[in-house]
């Protein structure tokens, strides 16, 4: 049980908290609170704050055992929707988003990119990529072949010559087709060849031949690009890949190599610098601080919230054998 000096003493200091907590106090309290903070966070570096076993274990938690099921993917694919319907879309062109001067030096410098070259000139000297544009080649005229033949057969006489060139024609064919194939192929090589050399100035020129023509659309006349059940299918996809690479060895790998490096970086460094490197200095925090500590306070404070916690985290003090000891002899 509380004494009555002890009751007194803790209807004070819950008042006075409380107060702290109002206006100007918060105010003066927040900074008070963030330069000593920061005070202290010169003087202590990340090494000793923390350790690398540690961060690895929470990325582990949230990135490898934190299921992704339920609400997430659902609530994912609900935003996206709703972003990809909203009315700005409509209200909004293309160079609004994306203005002329920075379009083209984002082109220039994607497309100078040794990467890009380097992707070119795999592609180009890949087998796969040589069987599939002859392959597309091989079906368009086939495709037109069968085109001319429905437009000679509707005539009697080409019909009639045309089928006799054929017969005559037919033991020669299968030869004639490999080599066909064979010309193909090399034509393709040879495109091929020059898209490697010149693949980065002539996508450039495309891309932007596209740009100067679609700049002034609004962002919804591309909507159809990506339908909603797009949108849903894609959402999909992306949880179901990641339930199962969030689980593997090669991530893990990744997460603690990154960890290691961090340490390795800025382990000697106090955690002032290291919050000044992420970007994040004194004003922020009061800011941030200001904006958002007030309205909840007050909202707690008027539901009898903060008072409780006060209370609760207050009084098995004054019921506590130190109290006690504390007040012997001033009775």
């Amino acid at each position: 049980m509380i004494d009555e000096l002890g009751a007194r003493l803790l209807d004070a200091q819950v008042a006075f908290a409380r107060a702290q907590l109002r206006d100007t106090a918060f105010h003066s309290l927040v900074i008070d609170e963030v330069d000593h903070a920061l005070a202290v966070a010169s003087e202590l570096t990340l090494a000793e704050a923390v350790t690398p076993a540690m961060i690895k274990a929470v990325a582990a938690k949230y990135a490898v055992q934190v299921p992704v099921e339920g609400a997430i993917p659902e609530l994912v694919g609900e935003i996206a929707g709703r972003l990809h319907a909203h009315s700005v879309n409509t209200a909004t062109r293309l160079d609004e988003v994306v203005d002329n001067h920075s379009f083209e030096k984002l082109l220039t410098t994607v497309t100078e990119m040794d990467l890009t070259s380097r992707v070119l000139t795999l592609l180009s000297e890949s087998a796969i990529t040589e069987d599939a544009v002859a392959s597309v080649l091989h079906a368009a005229a086939t495709n037109a072949a069968d085109d001319a033949t429905r437009v000679l057969a509707r005539n009697a006489v080409t019909r009639t010559v045309f089928g006799a060139i054929r017969r005559a024609a037919s033991p020669a064919l299968p030869a004639l087709g490999q080599r066909a194939d064979e010309a193909t192929r090399r034509g393709v090589r040879l495109a091929l060849r020059w898209a490697a050399d010149d693949g980065d100035e002539t996508l450039a020129d495309a891309i932007r031949d596209f740009w100067r023509q679609n700049r002034a659309r609004s962002v919804a006349e591309f909507r159809g690009v990506v339908t909603d059940a797009d949108i849903e299918d894609i959402v999909v996809l992306i949880f179901e890949f990641w339930r199962g690479f969030r689980d593997t060895d090669y991530l893990r790998s990744l997460i603690d190599e990154g960890i290691d490096h961090v340490f390795d970086k800025y382990g000697d460094a106090s955690l002032f610098e290291l919050l000044a490197e992420l970007g994040v200095g004194r004003e922020d925090m009061i800011e941030e601080a200001l904006r958002f500590g007030p309205p909840v306070l007050a909202t707690l404070d008027e539901r009898g919230v903060i008072e409780d916690l006060l209370r609760r985290r207050l009084t098995p003090f004054y019921e506590s054998e130190e109290y006690r000891t504390a007040i012997e002899g001033l009775q």
